[in-house]
């Protein structure tokens, strides 16, 4: 593993959010932010999802990635799924993230992402939810990716 991906490691697996919230906003290169975005466990919180979807130098395909890998899914089949008892901390953050998808505000295109919907699950979206924009299905613009497991 080379030296710019080990520290992206110890940083995931740091357990000083504080620093890990800092070097995402401070992090320049948008590979990065996609790895550790990838890589991220979706079990602790918005706090850094959050601070990655913040950085200007996020990416589209890395929003998209975000939104999937934080069950934005559920969105796409009823906007009811927001209600006063869902957890706050995803609702807001899911609300962000689908705005900032549906209105294309992202400064980068660069790296693709493949949204994981069968062609039968997508169809179904669709009709189901035609309000539903296709940016949400489609694959993103930029290059293919190999996500490495840190």
């Amino acid at each position: 593993m080379n030296e710019e991906l080990q520290k992206l490691k110890d940083l995931l697996y740091s357990e000083d959010s504080e620093s890990i919230i800092v070097e995402i906003k401070n992090m320049k290169n948008s590979l990065y932010l996609h790895i550790f975005a990838a890589n991220y466990n979706w079990n602790c919180g918005f706090e850094v999802p959050n601070a990655i979807l913040s950085n200007e130098n996020c990416d589209f395909g890395t929003g998209l990635l975000m939104f999937y890998h934080a069950d934005g899914y559920r969105l796409l089949e009823s906007k009811d799924v927001i209600s006063p008892s869902t957890s706050s901390e995803w609702t807001d953050f899911i609300s962000k993230l689908y705005e900032k998808i549906f209105d294309n505000d992202f400064s980068n295109k660069s790296i693709s992402f493949t949204p994981p919907l069968t062609k039968v699950q997508a169809s179904k979206l669709r009709k189901s939810n035609p309000s539903n924009p296709d940016i949400f299905f489609d694959k993103s613009p930029g290059n293919d990716i190999e996500i490495p497991v840190l």
